[in-house]
């Protein structure tokens, strides 16, 4: 961790808030084939799989982008690395609207998708200026920016009819340039990398930057993100085109009711950072997990005629759930998403303050690459269904299954660490031991 000794409050309001804005128009570009690839669908006459794949492109390079930028951010700081990502993302949204062929469209969409990447970025840079008391809610806090799904979800339908598609982008691409010259004029430089220059040390190479990835733990909390994280894109991606076909509402509205469910999955990160600091990342997950399985089984529920033999005859009735119903539950299931976000990345600059460029680039991608495969699932599942929920379906088994993986996980650990303990049922009442030494790679032994 960096030397806090001159660090003033004044200091970390400011990287916080240049941090958390950049990463906000950042983000708002990363969805922005959420609104403008429906359009595009149309134009094109793309099935439900190509315009699947279509809308995830750009997180497929947010998502393997996270390795090398969060390692370039530990070695040459994130002011720097910043600036470049945003400046070489907006040149590559210009150049989308200069394109007219699907195959084309992919290829643009894999340099938009480096907005993605300025997540890690961002949370490497932010951590710098927090001491471990205060970077849960910091991050959390910087994650807001998650908002950005919620702003092109909202905007962008209505600048699209005003303008049209490619003007659309063609403002993205400007606001995104304007945005990344204010930052570097704003921002100060890393205080990690002013006090290895004071000191003379020379920046940490890549590979001492990547052996905590052997440590299996960080890929436990990588899945964990692959629905908190991924679900969350894939959903904020998928729902406008989710409103169009299953309840036939228009594009404006449709993106509207997306944005409904990504403002809370965005806004109340900031909660989920400050409940891991209160009362441990690990209860904030079991209440994730927990509360999305209850919505999503809900949201899986597809529109059911169900004819049952009565006494007098056939007793014929429907079952499933309205929009306002949905809508609602989008909602809830946001929330709770935006909570498990913030606790999954208490965990890193805690257990691995050295290496949370490389550590949180690992979980990131992970979590990234669910934003790309399920949405090209989602896709995939209507055409050979015809279900329009199948795709809750899916994200309710995968949240079943990581929810026991997790709490047979803990179960495991808290054996091993408390042998004397091992017919007991419930573990409340296990004193305390001391805290093994963050780098080691083991989670607190306090039950959380």
């Amino acid at each position: 961790m960096s030397d806090l000794k001159d660090v003033t409050r004044g200091d970390q309001l400011k990287a916080l808030g240049l941090s958390t804005f950049a990463f906000t128009v950042c983000f708002a570009v990363w969805t922005i084939f959420s609104i403008i690839g429906v359009k595009i669908k149309q134009d094109l006459g793309l099935s439900e799989t190509e315009f699947g794949i279509l809308v995830a492109t750009p997180i497929l390079t947010g998502s393997v982008s996270r390795i090398f930028l969060g390692v370039w951010t530990e070695q040459f700081g994130g002011r720097l690395v910043f600036t470049l990502q945003m400046l070489t993302t907006a040149l590559a949204c210009w150049l989308l609207s200069e394109v007219r062929t699907y195959e084309v469209f992919l290829v643009a969409a894999l340099g938009v998708g480096l907005a993605g990447g300025s997540f890690i970025v961002g949370i490497a840079y932010t951590s710098q200026w927090f001491d471990r008391e205060h970077q849960g809610t910091a991050l959390g806090f910087f994650g807001v920016g998650n908002v950005g799904a919620a702003v092109t979800n909202f905007c962008a339908p209505f600048l699209v009819l005003a303008f049209g598609w490619e003007q659309t982008a063609q403002i993205y691409a400007v606001t995104l340039a304007v945005t990344a010259l204010v930052y570097y004029v704003l921002a100060r430089p890393d205080p990690g990398q002013v006090s290895r220059k004071k000191k003379g040390l020379k920046p940490v190479s890549t590979a001492e930057q990547l052996a905590p990835l052997k440590n299996l733990q960080v890929w436990r909390f990588a899945t964990y993100y692959f629905f908190v994280f991924g679900g969350f894109v894939a959903l904020a991606s998928y729902l406008p085109r989710f409103y169009v076909g299953a309840y036939d509402l228009p594009l404006a509205t449709a993106g509207m009711l997306a944005a409904a469910y990504s403002m809370p999955g965005s806004v109340f990160r900031a909660l989920g950072g400050w409940m891991s600091d209160k009362w441990g990342a690990r209860a904030v997950m079991y209440l994730t997990f927990l509360v999305s399985l209850a919505c999503l089984f809900a949201m899986s529920y597809p529109q059911t005629r169900y004819v049952v033999q009565g006494i007098e005859g056939p007793i014929e009735f429907t079952f499933g759930v309205s929009l306002t119903v949905f809508v609602i539950l989008s909602i809830l299931l946001g929330f709770v998403m935006s909570l498990g976000k913030a606790a999954v990345y208490k965990h890193i600059p805690v257990y691995y303050p050295n290496h949370v460029g490389s550590v949180g680039g690992l979980v990131g991608m992970i979590g990234g690459l669910g934003g790309f495969v399920l949405p090209i699932t989602f896709g995939i599942l209507n055409d050979w269904f015809g279900v329009w929920t199948s795709s809750f379906m899916l994200l309710f088994v995968i949240v079943a299954v990581s929810t026991v993986w997790m709490h047979v996980a803990i179960r495991l650990m808290e054996r091993r660490r408390y042998p004397e303990l091992v017919d007991e049922r419930y573990l409340s009442d296990v004193p305390d031991k001391p805290r093994v030494s963050p780098d080691s790679g083991h989670e607190s032994h306090t039950p959380r």
